[in-house]
């Protein structure tokens, strides 16, 4: 049954191209990475926030309004942020929230609470939630927002303590100590939270070029197999008219003859575009036709090694193609016809200046001058392929086997 060329197209555009951002299956590993630093900063902050709210409610008077209005704006947002983590839904914004209230609460301490109300050994609650701040800064902001933060987040308490303390002696060693642990402890979390963040966007990368080669090869399978049974049809149909055309005799056989022939050039002209669009002048890596080549013996069901040789480049897209499908169709006249006995192929590149590519065999060979003018396989599939995009394609058979020389070079 003849496939339409139309819903093909239609069905591949219905597929999500690989390039695509944002989407649920090239993002996976960065959603699910998300979804475990979001749980595993939820753990933490409650824990430090639980600490803290216990030292807020011992150390304050509900009659102190300032200290109280503190509270709630630090824990108020603290808990929509946990509940956020929790659900996995507007994580961001609501850390977001938390990270600027808490700035903004503690930038605001000193005038919360009265000087020396602590003392320089007792650390105030506030400072339980620093490196919170900072978790709060990587699930919300950009990287050099969240480096800032853990630089910044410590520096503003130490500033703070010292007011408190009107930069008394006994406040700047605790307060030294306390500014250097909590600096080297953010930086490792928004370190820690990069590295991650960056492995799983390796992945999902890799995973995308990974789907995008298979589709390109598919598309490329799928091209191929349209155009050789287009090309049939256009072979049986040209060489129906011409053989009519040559043994009319009649005047009802000559209109027939060129009915077939008004027919089939009706058919070339509507495969133009067809034919047109097999490969574009993007480049392509050597190394890329290398990974073709093998997928085309595993493809054929030959056991057979692609050697490697020269250095690696960057040749056109179209160039590329039809050296591969070239090849082939080699390597598939290898398999039927030497039963791939002793193929071989070597891929040797030349840098972005060209590529040759050999296959061999050891099969009993066959005199080329003998082929059969209606037989396609070489001609067409080989030799007009490759002078289509200005490679070049030699065949030496004989009895002790074939080998057939594919050659690209930039002019």
């Amino acid at each position: 049954m003849p496939v339409d060329p139309l819903s093909i197209r239609d069905a591949w555009s219905k597929i999500p191209s690989p390039g695509a951002a944002e989407t649920e299956f090239e993002r996976f590993t960065g959603k699910r990475m998300e979804r475990i630093l979001a749980i595993v900063v939820a753990i933490g902050s409650a824990a430090l926030g639980a600490q803290a709210l216990i030292a807020a409610v011992g150390t304050m008077s509900f009659a102190d309004v300032p200290h109280v209005t503190t509270v709630v704006v630090v824990f108020a947002p603290l808990t929509a942020m946990l509940l956020a983590c929790v659900i996995g839904r507007a994580v961001r914004v609501a850390s977001g929230v938390f990270a600027i209230a808490y700035a903004l609460a503690l930038a605001a301490w000193p005038l919360v609470v009265d000087p020396f109300d602590n003392a320089a050994g007792d650390q105030p609650w506030i400072f339980f939630l620093v490196n919170v701040g900072v978790v709060a800064a990587m699930l919300a902001f950009p990287v050099r927002i969240q480096f800032a933060w853990a630089v910044g987040m410590p520096f503003v308490y130490g500033y703070v303590r010292l007011v408190q303390g009107e930069f008394s002696r006994e406040f700047w060693v605790t307060t030294a100590f306390d500014v250097s642990f909590t600096l080297i402890l953010g930086v490792i979390i928004i370190s820690l939270g990069w590295m991650f963040r960056s492995v799983a966007a390796g992945v999902d990368e890799a995973r995308g070029q990974a789907v995008a080669s298979y589709a390109s090869a598919a598309a490329a399978a799928a091209a191929e197999e349209e155009r050789v049974a287009m090309s049939a049809l256009m072979h049986d149909s040209v060489l129906a008219a011409l053989i009519a055309g040559e043994r009319a005799e009649g005047e009802r056989a000559r209109e027939l003859a060129v009915a077939m022939a008004r027919e089939a050039l009706t058919r070339l002209a509507n495969t133009e575009g067809a034919v047109a669009q097999e490969g574009s002048d993007e480049p392509v890596g050597t190394a890329q036709i290398v990974v073709e080549l093998r997928r085309s013996l595993s493809e054929l069901g030959a056991d057979a090694i692609v050697e490697e040789r020269g250095g690696i480049g960057l040749i056109p897209g179209r160039a590329a193609r039809a050296l591969v499908l070239a090849a082939r169709q080699a390597i598939g006249n290898a398999v039927a016809h030497a039963n791939g006995r002793g193929l071989h192929i070597i891929a040797e590149g030349h840098g972005d200046e060209g590529i040759r590519v050999t296959i061999s065999d050891t099969g009993p060979g066959f005199d080329i001058d003998e082929i059969g003018a209606d037989r396609l396989g070489i001609r067409a599939s080989i030799f007009a392929r490759m002078a289509g995009v200005a490679g070049t394609a030699g065949i030496d058979s004989g009895e002790h086997g074939t080998i057939v020389t594919l050659g690209w070079e930039r002019s």
